[in-house]
């Protein structure tokens, strides 16, 4: 091969790569501003979830007002509502669900609790995405319509067995996420959830941010108060590839008679629990594994406990937690 010949690869090679880097890190910034875009925009939409059989319609209203986020979901499916919609209000960590009346007794469950785990779409990817990075990589695809808008198509490729790929489509002039696919090792949609209307709120009124009271019916509260950040004989010794936890808490449960430790788990996008709870005498312990659309929950006993890992993850996941809690041995003091 001739000098010249050698430095017209080298320089074409080169441009090559460096065309796949801002690739790369184009999808990146993208998916940073889709991060950002579903905390700090107002919007009011209607979005499909389907995962497996189930599935279902929500609407939801969003305003960020001088830094303060406030989100309310409506369920909108009949089957779900008991003539009562099952409503859901998020205003920072703190949540509200008002639940559909019991028939038998003419009440409604009103639940107060902490947001632990998980973010909720549009919200799903972290405002943080660098421990994705080590986890995932990306692809730009093509431009598409959701919901009458434009956006563009971003993959979020797995790079191992123990989480799913995502597909993201993002608005091409704000950024929200308007549509994500969880897909599995096959390529096969295991869950989807897209928005079938949206518009955006110019409006700063928040009146829409109360539940629906009904003076006729009777409410009762339920409010959830678990100590975080517990410290407890349970490890896991082996966690999968790029997971961390991110909560311990303790949970009274109603119908447990002792308390359920509960570990949450994530990579930044994927968030799976381990429940851990004492085996009595007239309960059988379960062992097993089952999958419901994209959740895989896998069950197990080690020393007296029963053990319980739920997440919308690979069956891979759950599995590996589930056989990885041991209980550390107090050692002697001197």
């Amino acid at each position: 091969m001739s000098l010249a010949i050698f430095r017209l690869a080298s320089t074409l090679l080169l441009s090559v790569l460096s065309a796949q880097s801002f690739a790369a890190d184009d999808a990146w910034l993208m998916l940073q501003k889709t991060a950002y875009a579903a905390r700090e925009l107002n919007y009011q939409g209607v979005f499909a979830y389907q995962n497996g059989k189930q599935t279902r319609s929500v609407q939801i209203t969003h305003m960020n007002r001088d830094g303060q986020e406030m989100t309310r979901n409506l369920v909108l499916d009949a089957s779900l509502q008991a003539k009562q919609p099952r409503e859901v209000f998020s205003q920072g960590n703190d949540i509200l669900i008002v639940s559909p009346k019991n028939e038998s007794n003419n009440t409604s469950t009103v639940v107060i609790e902490k947001r632990r785990g998980q973010n909720l779409f549009p919200a799903m990817l972290p405002t943080d995405l660098q421990a994705l990075k080590t986890s995932y990589t990306t692809r730009v695809l093509a431009t598409e319509m959701v919901a009458g808008r434009g956006t563009q198509v971003i993959e979020l490729i797995a790079n191992d067995s123990y989480r799913y790929s995502y597909k993201i489509w993002a608005d091409a002039e704000f950024g929200l996420l308007l549509k994500m696919t969880l897909l599995d090792s096959n390529k096969q949609t295991v869950e989807q959830i897209e928005f079938t209307q949206l518009s955006m709120l110019n409006s700063r009124d928040v009146n829409w941010f109360q539940p629906k009271i009904d003076v006729k019916k009777n409410y009762v509260t339920d409010i959830s108060t678990p100590v975080s950040h517990v410290d407890t004989n349970w490890i896991v010794a082996e966690l999968p590839t790029g997971y961390v936890k991110v909560d311990h808490v303790i949970l009274n449960l109603p119908g447990k008679s002792t308390p359920v430790d509960q570990m949450i788990f994530s990579d930044g996008i994927a968030s799976v629990s381990l429940f851990i709870e004492p085996i009595s005498k007239a309960v059988r312990p379960k062992t097993g594994h089952m999958v419901i659309g994209s959740t895989n929950i896998c069950a197990n006993v080690t020393d007296g406990y029963q053990i319980t890992v739920v997440g919308e993850v690979p069956a891979a996941t759950v599995l590996q937690i589930a056989k990885a809690v041991t209980f550390k041995k107090q050692t002697a003091s001197k």
